[in-house]
């Protein structure tokens, strides 16, 4: 092999290398938003559950009663 094919090939090389760092830095990004939805979604799902518990027992209701028509 000659010093300009070895060149040519060690560029594409840096120039994959390059794209693919980009790519990882993006799909990080990517995920790092999903966790932060994610997190605040089980937020929120925490405080439903707190507010139908507290809306139930202002009601006396029990969640494991079984409806009047079983």
């Amino acid at each position: 092999m000659t010093e300009q094919t070895l060149d040519n090939k060690l560029i594409d090389l840096e120039t994959k290398l390059a794209f693919q760092d980009d790519t990882i830095d993006q799909l990080n990004q990517v995920v790092t938003k999903q966790q932060q939805q994610i997190d605040q979604l089980t937020n929120q799902m925490t405080l439903l559950k707190q507010a139908i518990t507290a809306i139930m027992n202002e009601q006396g209701i029990s969640g494991h009663e079984k409806p009047p028509h079983y």
